[in-house]
């Protein structure tokens, strides 16, 4: 387990976060902000500060998360991952971050306890104890959100995000605040989820950059509906012929089918699986996960700790 080392330097801290606010304003000022702590992806920056990842369950969801996760490990001084099903314990498992279950002591933590402690592990995936309510979790992780927002520049990646910040009850204004109000404070963050539906409005409608792939819940694609710009049966599988596609996003190795697919092996497993990366500057494009493991340091595992075969 990871020691209990605290950090100290706090009036450095304060000094780094004052610089860092000013920094903000004056690219905020400038219309540039969206330069600041962008996230990386397959090509490069995404020139946002929230994204929203969401797929279906089975669409290889959380291996995508892992692979954008990994790419951005060293671009943060933090980065925290609240881990609702333990599925990223491969990033501990290749050294590239410490592991710590969220269980009844750590639901207790203050924002300060949870502050201190992610700057002593600087990354850090915190995996829900397996007889953790949702109620439970999402008020841990308000506390960790609260206290991960003071470190600056820091990533937080929001697992299962529909139990985390859910459309029906009161959202925690920390997890709220992440969304709305931590790119002032130097915070990106990444929303993961399987229905986009059911996740609270204003969290979604300040994700300035999304990558999207298959749904086939009518819900779900009438949520995808309201967010791009461009026709929402490109995101069912189902749908072999899709009308008004933008030329970037047609499949560029078949005719047919237009919609984006899940890719699977004779055995029927996974070996990849078709997104569109779109944000709030016009850039759209058409991607495929089939071959990302290579380029990866870990192995993604399941919830039963199998890896997946690429």
């Amino acid at each position: 387990m990871a020691a209990r080392e605290y950090g100290s330097g706090v009036a450095l801290q304060v000094l780094g976060r004052v610089v860092a606010w000013l920094l903000v304003g004056v690219f905020a000022a400038l219309g540039v902000l969206a330069t600041y702590n962008s996230l990386a992806t397959d090509s490069g920056a995404l020139g946002a500060l929230n994204l929203l990842l969401a797929a279906q369950s089975g669409w290889g969801k959380s291996f995508k998360a892992q692979h954008v996760i990994e790419k951005n490990l060293p671009e943060y001084d933090h980065v925290v991952v609240l881990d609702y099903k333990d599925e990223y314990r491969g990033l501990v498992k290749a050294g590239l971050a410490r592991w710590w279950i969220g269980g009844p002591r750590e639901a207790s933590w203050s924002s300060s306890t949870w502050h201190d402690f992610i700057q002593a592990q600087r990354k850090l995936v915190v995996a829900r104890h397996d007889q953790m309510q949702k109620g439970t979790w999402q008020s841990l992780c308000a506390s960790v959100i609260a206290g991960a927002r003071r470190l600056g520049d820091v990533l937080i990646v929001v697992d299962e995000a529909h139990f985390v910040a859910p459309q029906t009850g009161k959202v925690p204004s920390p997890i709220e605040g992440l969304a709305t109000t931590g790119r002032g404070e130097g915070a990106s963050s990444m929303w993961v989820t399987q229905r986009p539906a059911t996740m609270e409005e204003t969290v979604i409608a300040q994700c300035q950059a999304r990558l999207l792939g298959g749904f086939e819940s009518d819900a779900d694609l009438s949520k995808i509906a309201g967010i791009v710009e461009y026709n929402e049966d490109l995101h069912n599988p189902g749908e072999r012929a899709v009308a008004s596609v933008p030329e970037e996003l047609y499949p560029t190795d078949r005719e047919t089918p237009v919609s984006l697919q899940k890719h699977e092996n004779d055995e029927g497993h996974t070996i990849g699986s078709e997104w569109v990366y779109s944000d709030n500057t016009g850039e759209r494009e058409r991607r495929n996960t089939e071959g990302v493991a290579a380029e990866m340091e870990s192995t993604h595992y399941g919830r039963q700790g199998k890896g997946i075969k690429v």
